[in-house]
């Protein structure tokens, strides 16, 4: 589709979203715009794997543990390998880290390395799968602070006012990407009839009047007084002006969505 017909139909694809955005940027030299354009492919992938889980055989747990204590999902594993393959080799990473690894992952040797860092939980609520409730990705990207080599550790481990851009997609009826490079927060459903991340949710705001909460209550004997007064809060138990509904898939992702969409 050339850009003409885009501008005739309203359609904006993510790979030109993000062209624009670096627009913004003047100094912008298109290595971040690359990555981000990486991430949506993962994502991509990952979807294809996550809408035939089962008939792919690649539901079901690996009888390993990841760093958080939990079993790791085959598609855990599918969608961590997903996302480092697709960067290692790019020359636009310095170093990676993932939620299912208890290190931070190096670039390979054989590859160059690059300015930027990527940190991601390739596939959050993944005890969910089995279950047929929706999973995301969630990602990070900082610009490195060590001058050279491979990337430290203190790489990864920035606060999150360094952040370069950061994002989620979410893996339910439909795909969504969901990012921010400062300039906004944009929300992207994935065409499957074309392969592409299509923009549908423009300059996402919080709700100015949220409808729903998300918390698991079943660990609420574990709170302090402050959080439990302020779920209290958010049930209007204590101020009848503010009245939520309390809805929890145990997903952060899915959670997160639709709390910022509702």
């Amino acid at each position: 589709m050339t850009e003409q017909s885009e501008e005739r139909s309203g359609i904006i694809t993510i790979e030109r979203h993000i062209l624009e955005e670096q627009e913004h940027h003047p100094s912008a030299t298109g290595v971040l715009t690359n990555l981000l354009y990486d991430i949506a492919l993962a994502g991509k992938i990952i979807s294809s794997k996550t809408t035939r889980a089962g008939l792919a055989e690649i539901l079901g747990r690996t009888e390993e543990i990841n760093i958080q204590g939990e079993e790791v999902q085959k598609l855990d594993r599918l969608a961590d390998l997903t996302l480092f393959r697709l960067n290692d080799h790019t020359g636009r990473l310095a170093v990676m880290a993932s939620e299912e690894h208890e290190t931070f992952l190096s670039i390979p040797d054989r590859y160059p390395t690059g300015k930027y860092v990527l940190l991601y939980d390739p596939l959050d609520g993944s005890s969910n799968i089995d279950f047929n409730i929706p999973v995301g990705t969630i990602f990070a990207v900082y610009q490195r602070i060590s001058k050279e080599g491979r990337g430290t550790l203190d790489d990864c481990l920035q606060p999150g006012r360094n952040l370069v851009a950061a994002g989620y997609i979410i893996y339910g009826s439909s795909t969504m990407l969901v990012y921010t490079t400062g300039q906004g927060v944009h929300g992207f459903t994935l065409d499957p009839t074309v392969g592409e991340f299509l923009l549908s949710h423009p300059y996402i705001q919080v709700p100015s009047n949220p409808i729903y909460f998300s918390a698991n209550l079943g660990y609420q004997k574990y709170w302090s007084e402050g959080l439990s007064r302020f779920t209290e809060y958010l049930q209007g138990n204590i101020d009848q002006t503010v009245s939520l509904s309390l809805r929890y898939v145990g997903s952060l992702v899915a959670d997160f969505h639709r709390n910022l969409l509702c």
